[in-house]
C-alpha cells in the first residue's frame, strides 16, 4: 500500500512537471509566432502604405494608377512618381499610414521622411532618427540614390508579450489550477491515508477493549457453573459482581462510539439548564478519587471561582469533566498528581484547568489531539487503553456550547487542559 501510493505521487508529480514543461515550450513557440506575425504585419503595412500614396499621387494627376510604379521598367514614369511626393501634404502621407498600420492591428509611434533633390524635406516629426537601435522597424525606399522614402516604427519594450499577454496569464492560470488540484489531491491521499492508520488502531483498540471483558465474563459465567460455587453465595455474589462490572465497562465503551457516530451525524443535542460547575467537578472527582488512591495517586481540587452556575447539558458537561479526569489518569506519571481549579476569567465566564504530571505532548501531538481516532504515540499501541474518541467527543460538545478549549503541554512536563464556559452562551449549535 505504501509503494503503491509512493509510486501515484512520484508518477503525479512527473505528469505535473512535464505538463509544465510543456506549457513554457508552448509559451516559448506563441511568442516567436507572434513576432513572426508582427514582421509579416509590418510588410504587408509597408507595401500598403507604398500602395497608398501611389493611388493618392494618381487621383491627384489624374493619372491610372496601374501605369505608376515606385520601382517600374519605365524611368520617367516612376521618376514622375516619386517628384510628385512634394505635392502630397503631410498630413495625408500620415494618415496613410496610420490606416495601414491600424488594419494590420499595429498601433505604435511611427515616424518617416522623404528626402530629395529638390529643396523639401516632409517629416511627420521633430526628432527624426536614423538610429535604427531606437526602432524596432525600419524601412527605406530608394529611386537612382535621389528619392528616399524612410519609416521607422518605434516599438515599446516586451511589445510581443504584451500582444501574447491574454495566452500567457491564461496557460499560468491553468497551470496554477493544475498545481491546486494536485497539493489538494495529496493532501487528501495523505488525510485518508492517515485516517485509515487511525481506524485500523481504533479496530486494533476497540478488539482489546471488548476482549478483556468478555473473557473475564466468560471465565466467570464458567464459573457460576461449578456445583462448588454455586453452594458458596459469597463466591456468587463474588462472579456476579464482575460480570455485572464487566458489563458495564463494555456499555460505557459502546457508549463511547455512539456518542462519536451522533456526532459524525451532527446529532447532537443540548439540553441547555442552570448547573452548578463545582458540583459536576465533586461528582466526578468522587469517582476517580478512589482509583488514584487504589494507584497511590493524588487528585487536588481547588474550587476558587466565585460564580460557578453556567448554562449548559448536564450530562455532556459531566462527561466533558469525566472524560478529562480519565485522560490525565491515563497518562499521567507514577506516582499520578492530578490538579483541577477553577476560578472566573473576567465576571462573564468561568475557566476550569485539569493539569497532570503526565508524559506531555509535542506541538504536533497537540496540533491533531482533537481529531477523532487519533491518539498520542507512547510507544506500545495498547499501554494506554481507548478508542481516541474521548477528546473528539469533548470538543464537539464545548463546541456545541460556544465554549472554548486549549491544551499547554510540552514533552515530560505534562499537559494541562483550559476550559473556558461563558455564563450566558450567545448561541448554541
Amino acid at each position: 500500500m505504501k509503494r503503491a501510493f509512493t509510486s501515484i505521487i512520484i508518477l503525479i508529480t512527473l505528469s505535473l512537471l512535464g505538463l509544465m514543461f510543456i506549457q513554457m515550450s508552448w509559451i516559448q513557440n506563441a511568442i516567436l509566432v507572434q513576432k513572426g506575425k508582427y514582421k509579416n504585419d509590418l510588410d504587408l503595412s509597408f507595401r500598403g502604405i507604398k500602395d497608398g500614396i501611389k493611388n493618392a499621387i494618381a487621383q491627384q494627376v489624374g493619372y491610372n494608377p496601374s501605369i505608376l510604379d515606385w520601382e517600374g521598367d519605365d524611368p520617367n514614369t516612376t521618376e514622375f512618381l516619386w517628384s510628385m511626393l512634394s505635392h502630397i501634404p503631410s498630413r495625408d502621407i500620415d494618415t496613410i499610414i496610420r490606416h495601414e498600420l491600424k488594419q494590420h492591428n499595429i498601433d505604435l509611434p511611427f515616424e518617416y521622411k522623404i528626402d530629395g533633390p529638390l529643396p523639401w524635406v516632409l517629416n511627420c516629426s521633430d526628432g527624426f532618427t536614423r538610429d535604427m537601435s531606437s526602432t524596432s522597424y525600419a524601412r527605406a525606399l530608394t529611386y537612382d540614390g535621389s528619392y528616399t522614402f524612410y519609416l521607422h516604427i518605434r516599438q515599446p519594450k516586451n511589445y510581443i508579450l504584451r500582444r501574447t499577454w491574454w495566452m500567457i496569464l491564461a496557460s499560468v492560470i491553468f497551470t496554477a489550477i493544475i498545481i491546486c488540484a494536485f497539493y489538494i489531491t495529496v493532501r487528501t491521499v495523505l488525510r485518508q491515508k492517515k485516517l485509515s492508520e487511525m481506524k485500523t488502531d481504533f479496530i486494533n483498540n476497540m478488539t482489546h477493549e471488548f476482549k478483556t471483558p468478555m473473557a473475564t465474563i466468560s471465565l466467570a459465567v464458567d464459573a457460576l457453573g461449578y456445583e462448588k460455587v454455586k453452594k458458596n453465595e459469597t463466591q456468587l455474589d463474588y462472579y456476579a459482581g464482575i460480570i455485572r462490572e464487566e458489563n458495564e465497562r463494555m456499555h460505557k465503551q459502546v457508549e463511547k462510539i455512539l456518542q462519536t457516530a451522533q456526532l459524525e451525524k451532527n446529532s447532537i443535542n443540548i439540553n441547555l439548564q442552570k448547573i452548578d460547575v463545582h458540583e459536576v467537578i465533586k461528582n466526578a472527582a468522587a469517582n476517580i478519587v478512589i482509583r488514584m488512591a487504589h494507584e497511590n495517586g493524588i487528585l487536588d481540587q481547588y474550587l476558587n471561582a466565585q460564580k460557578h452556575e453556567i448554562l449548559a447539558d448536564e450530562v455532556h458537561f459531566s462527561n466533558i469533566i469525566t472524560n478529562l479526569l480519565d485522560n490525565a489518569i491515563k497518562y499521567s506519571k507514577d506516582p499520578k498528581h492530578i490538579i483541577v481549579e477553577t476560578a472566573n476569567g473576567n465576571n462573564k465566564n468561568i475557566i476550569i484547568r485539569i493539569k497532570d504530571n503526565g508524559i506531555g505532548m509535542s506541538k504536533e501531538t497537540v496540533a491533531h489531539i482533537f481529531e477523532k481516532f487519533y491518539r498520542a504515540h507512547t510507544g506500545n499501541l495498547h499501554n494506554v487503553k481507548g478508542f481516541g474518541l474521548g477528546l473528539s467527543y469533548v470538543k464537539s460538545v464545548v463546541d456545541a456550547h460556544s465554549a472554548k478549549i486549549k491544551v499547554e503541554s510540552a514533552l515530560g512536563k505534562g499537559s494541562t487542559f483550559i476550559l473556558d464556559f461563558s455564563f450566558t452562551p450567545t448561541s448554541i449549535n
